[in-house]
């Protein structure tokens, strides 16, 4: 069993409901710097170990992995600190967001010897994780294409004033989840092309940058792969569609995997057409109000990085593909303020990668 501090109790609150429900891992102390957000979730989970210092967390020696889950801006230093002490690190999505500081991470991430594990929550969700088992035995075939959508209506975001400001772009925000599909499938993604615009309603509402994205991928051995997000307008029943989806396309067959909804669909090497549900497992992964957290996921993703620390392998996506995402989605950003294609070497080069 290894030992688990929490920074950051926003997100971090699915972090806490994973680490509390694990055999795997104990959770040992909390982190935010909001006082009465570390005694809301002390009472919420009847657990009082928390500081409003990170520096407490960093010098516990009895802590083998700290959980970052502050904002964007924070990842590189709060991730810096915790590989100087001798930590293994989870940290959220987006890894970082300036890869001016993905070189001496990766440096540092070597020299200690710690682990860097990127949070990418929806690769451990069920259906995605029943359709990467489906793909890797083989049965669609070859993969021809992927596509990845995240369509949702977010309008109620517009009452939080950070999402109103410019920084906020749901490029980032929403958009790095059907991207980290691509990559998981066609990691070799070489150049990205890409349209966006603000709609009426995110106008409206006083969002500053697009809500609305489709783009295209290619990668260096040819196939092509395509997203889109759309945020501030309705979406179809859930019975006819969800709010993110992957479908993969292959030789023999193709698969579509559901997010939020507990749903899969294949149609096999043999002709097979199989629909599945895990309506039963409904509670592990949304153990709070609605779908707002998902903390059966994260616990999925944690115990698999415990499992990976304890027998030596690499817990993926590690920090290259962490980094790997944020170059892509910085690519895609770049396209779309230039209506350009971008290449995704020509950025890494600018970082010296």
């Amino acid at each position: 069993m290894l030992r688990i501090g929490i920074l950051g109790l926003g997100e971090g609150r699915s972090t806490m409901s994973a680490a509390l429900a694990s055999s795997k891992l104990e959770l040992v102390k909390i982190c935010d710097l909001r006082l009465e957000l570390c005694q809301q979730r002390a009472k919420e989970f009847d657990f009082h170990a928390y500081t409003t210092n990170f520096q407490e967390l960093l010098d516990d020696a009895s802590i083998d992995i700290i959980a970052i889950y502050t904002p964007d801006k924070w990842h590189a230093t709060h991730v810096k600190q915790a590989l100087l002490h001798g930590k293994h690190v989870v940290c959220t999505k987006p890894f970082i967001d300036n890869l001016a500081d993905a070189k001496e991470l990766i440096d540092l991430s070597e020299k200690t010897g710690k682990k860097v594990f990127v949070g990418q929550s929806s690769r451990f969700f069920e259906p995605m994780k029943k359709q990467r088992a489906d793909y890797e035995n083989g049965l669609i075939g070859d993969l021809i294409t992927i596509e990845g959508y995240y369509h949702a209506d977010h309008r109620w975001f517009l009452e939080k004033g950070w999402s109103l400001e410019s920084a906020f772009k749901w490029l980032y925000g929403g958009l790095s989840h059907p991207v980290d599909f691509i990559r998981w499938y066609l990691p070799n993604i070489e150049e990205v092309m890409g349209y966006g615009m603000l709609s009426a309603n995110g106008l409206k509402g006083g969002l500053k940058n697009p809500d609305t994205m489709h783009f295209i991928f290619k990668a260096t051995d040819g196939r092509i792969a395509r997203v889109s997000g759309c945020y501030t307008g309705p979406v179809q029943p859930v019975v006819r569609d969800s709010e993110m989806s992957c479908i993969l396309r292959g030789t023999e067959g193709c698969s579509q995997a559901d997010y939020m909804d507990l749903r899969y669909a294949v149609t096999t090497n043999t002709g097979e057409e199989i629909v599945q549900t895990w309506e039963h497992k409904l509670k592990h992964y949304f153990r709070f109000e609605g779908k707002s957290h998902h903390a059966g996921e994260y616990q999925n993703y944690l115990e698999y990085f415990v499992d990976c620390l304890e027998s030596g392998q690499t817990a993926y996506p590690d920090v290259r593909e962490g980094i790997g995402t944020v170059a892509l989605l910085q690519a895609m950003d770049r396209s779309l303020s230039t209506g350009q294609p971008v290449k995704v070497a020509d950025l890494l080069a600018e970082f010296d990668m």
